[in-house]
């Protein structure tokens, strides 16, 4: 079970102890989320942002046999079925903000449903004001073995420790 700590400078700290617990972390997170929520991930690759990513689409509602990917080519996959329709972005391959206005990513932080955004920290200056942002980082143990340390900012309402 995810485990939490006191907030750190306006952010939620959070550990987990793998894929299931990061999901279920984002699922959490996902049920305080409403229409028109950004919530803008980062970390290095292979940190979970994708995990996160599909608990929060669990949160909203989307049917847990729903397949949800990274669209690290596509740009952005839609999905519907739940309580808010879900707009999946990656930014990993943009190569600059242009390029990011370009791809009208931007316009799906307006258009009804939740947007999240892998490697949002690329261009944080495209983030509408009130975006949710969660960084997560692999940690070592002293005792071997790792965890997930995930810090909140900017949590909806009715989002706590």
């Amino acid at each position: 079970m995810a485990s939490a700590c006191a907030s750190a400078e306006d952010a939620l700290v959070f550990y987990t102890f793998g894929p299931d617990e990061t999901k279920r972390l984002g699922a959490r997170l996902g049920r305080c989320l409403n229409p028109d929520a950004v919530v803008a991930l980062s970390g290095d690759l292979g940190t979970g942002k994708t995990c996160f990513a599909r608990g929060v689409a669990l949160g909203l509602g989307l049917p847990s046999s729903l397949h949800i990917t990274s669209p690290s080519f596509s740009l952005v996959n839609e999905y519907e079925g739940g309580r808010i329709r879900l707009y999946h972005m990656d930014a990993y391959r943009l190569e600059s903000l242009e390029a990011f206005f370009d791809a009208g990513l931007e316009e799906y932080f307006y258009e009804g449903g939740v947007a999240v955004l892998e490697w949002s920290d690329r261009w944080p200056q495209v983030l509408p004001a009130g975006s949710v942002r969660v960084l997560l980082v692999i940690e070592g143990l002293s005792e071997g073995g790792h965890r997930l340390r995930v810090e909140i900012s900017n949590p909806p309402e009715g989002f706590t420790i």
